[in-house]
């Protein structure tokens, strides 16, 4: 399927034109057809010769309803612009002409109608609308002149529309999905259904969906939903890609009046829900000329936001509340209450940076007057340090096919090659700087790197092996130190050799409290030897050299089996402060077996 929108000034025949093609009546409302003009959006459809299939959106032209027209014009990538030819071209084809404009559509076709009341021809009128279309994607867009009432040139029009719509450019069902609701309502025995454009990726029958949307009061609302059914020009249908006007019936808790248009369905976490966007002006008033109030206008939808400018062509916008945006949506500005379009924008940037320095709009300004509307990757990566893959897909940034030059792959994130160089650099510095100063330091703890790297330090944990290495540094229970450092102690030194000489000769002669105080050995200084592999802790202050347990075993193991504390106690030539903490760190290793309150057994497989 086709979606073509109409435009054109207010009473120039769109809707009777819609109706002449489909035969289907696209004005909704009883109030609609008894004035004769469209208030709200209309929908119909037909089958062309070629036996394509196209839905038209047909938009109010009257400019108290132009967010209704830009409702309807938001999501369709194809316009019939109508102009009749006895009036020629009005304030609202201006209107129209530059929401089109705004909007960065570039497929069309121009309409002529009532032709049959321009005797005289409509070669001054054709002129005119050249002339105004001149600056717009339909610039070069073919001309048809018909008149609904007489038939004549409606099948030239049929034709043209075939050409049309077979020149779009090819859909992207596989890209994600993004449905903006222009409607709901509740159809019995069914319940909630909505409707929108789809203009890419696809809808499918049981999908998971969530629903972004707000209340009257205008808070937030997010709510899981599913898709019962789906629905497209009256036909069921189990599955539907782009371009299409849907209707979805979804399964949710939500009732069809506590959905509003500009609400949207899309794919759980395939998109950044933002509120706050770096864009630059394609069209319209210079942004230092904008009111501070302006209503942005996307899809369906419709968000009041404050605008800071940069410059004449870059401004910030910060929104009411937030909708799934990415890099290179067009948005339609106007001021409030105004019932005109002010510009046309296109997004550079879903997740700016804060502005807090004085001289930071100039050089945001500068910033942005060399990004794409398609995103670099390099540039994303290297404002970040590093970043997920994913990330930058749900922001819309394109080639991520591999990374860039000057990005390295590391698992799911790409990391900016320099920032890696800068990290390694501060992370090895700040480690040495720290042994030097205490060399009883476990090392640097993992919050304190993180610290170190700045706004990139929630990717340390991902990256901490690779960062690490780079660094020719080591990680060891929550610590990054230097390789070897650990063997290092400092003033400590002397007594933990002492003490390593007088239990290499009495192996289970833990040296008493008084002891370690003679030999100037304290918490800190047994934890550091402890780290470094040459001493082990057990409870109640009992301290051993590490091989202890393994000879325990080789005494123990010659005992009768079972055997009680006091048997150990003797084999190993001890006490009962040492004995009992090293039988339970046996037992904790799985090497011994506690039977009862005093027996034990070697643990044998």
């Amino acid at each position: 399927m086709f979606v073509v929108a109409t435009a054109g000034h207010v009473d120039h025949g769109k809707s009777t034109l819609v109706r002449a093609l489909t035969g289907m009546e696209p004005d909704r409302w009883a109030e609609e057809r008894r004035r004769g003009l469209t208030i709200d959006l209309g929908f119909a459809w037909t089958t062309l010769a070629s036996g394509r299939d196209v839905a038209f959106v047909d938009v109010p032209g009257h400019e108290r309803f132009l967010g209704n027209m830009l409702a309807g014009l938001g999501p369709v990538p194809a316009v019939c612009f109508v102009v009749a030819a006895d009036e020629g071209w009005q304030a609202q084809s201006s209107d129209h002409r530059d929401a089109i404009a705004a909007l960065g559509i570039t497929h069309g076709i121009v309409v002529l109608t009532r032709s049959d009341r321009a005797p005289g021809g409509v070669d001054e009128v054709l002129a005119r609308v050249r002339a105004e279309l001149a600056g717009t994607g339909l610039r070069d867009a073919p001309v048809v002149t018909v008149s609904a009432v007489t038939g004549a040139g409606l099948e030239e029009l049929r034709s043209t529309l075939d050409n049309l719509v077979a020149s779009l450019p090819g859909p992207e069902p596989d890209t994600r999905m993004r449905l903006w609701i222009d409607r709901s309502f509740t159809i019995s025995g069914a319940g909630t259904v909505v409707t929108g454009t789809l203009a890419a990726g696809t809808l499918t029958q049981g999908d998971r969906l969530l629903l972004l949307g707000h209340d009257s009061a205008g808070t937030d609302t997010a709510s899981t939903v599913s898709v019962r059914a789906l629905h497209s020009c009256n036909r069921a249908v189990e599955s539907i890609g782009p371009t299409s006007r849907v209707a979805v019936n979804i399964r949710s808790g939500v009732p069809a009046d506590a959905i509003h248009r500009g609400d949207v369905l899309v794919l759980e976490d395939s998109w950044p829900v933002v509120d706050t966007v770096d864009v630059r002006r394609t069209m319209g008033a210079s942004f230092e000329d904008a009111p501070g109030q302006l209503v942005v206008h996307i899809g369906a939808a419709s968000v009041a936001a404050r605008i800071r400018p940069f410059d004449g062509d870059h401004a910030r916008l910060m929104l009411d509340r937030p909708i799934p945006l990415e890099l290179g949506d067009r948005l339609v500005l106007r001021a409030s209450g105004s019932r005109a379009v002010l510009a046309g924008a296109q997004i550079l940037d879903v997740d700016p940076p804060a502005l807090s320095r004085r001289g930071d709009s100039s050089r945001r300004a500068g910033a942005l007057a060399a990004m794409s509307p398609a995103g670099d990757a390099l540039t994303e990566v290297a404002r970040r340090g590093a970043v997920r893959v994913q990330e930058l897909r749900r922001m819309g940034v394109s080639g991520l096919d591999q990374p860039p030059a000057g990005v390295l792959n590391v698992g799911e994130w790409w990391v900016h090659e320099p920032v890696l160089e800068g990290w390694t650099k501060r992370l090895r510095t700040a480690v040495e700087q720290l042994a030097e100063r205490d060399p009883l330091a476990a090392g640097l703890s993992l919050g304190a790197a993180r610290d170190l790297i700045g706004p990139a330090g929630g990717a340390l944990g991902a990256l901490l092996e690779t960062i690490v290495q780079a660094a020719g540094l080591e990680y060891r229970a929550g610590f990054i130190s230097l390789p070897g450092e650990s063997s290092g102690l400092g003033p400590a030194e002397a007594g933990i050799s002492a003490l390593e000489h007088r239990l290499r000769t009495e192996p289970f002669a833990a040296p008493e409290a008084y002891d370690l105080e003679i030999l100037g050995l304290g918490a800190r200084e047994l934890a550091a030897a402890e780290r470094s592999g040459r001493l082990l802790r057990l409870g109640d202050g009992v301290v051993l050299l590490p091989r202890a347990p393994a000879l325990a075993m080789r005494e123990l193991s010659a005992l009768p089996q079972p055997f009680t504390t006091s048997e150990a106690r003797k084999a190993l030539g001890t006490t009962r402060r040492v004995a009992i903490p090293l039988l339970e760190h046996l037992d904790s290793r799985g090497w011994t077996r506690r039977l009862d309150g005093s027996r034990r057994t070697i643990a044998r497989g």
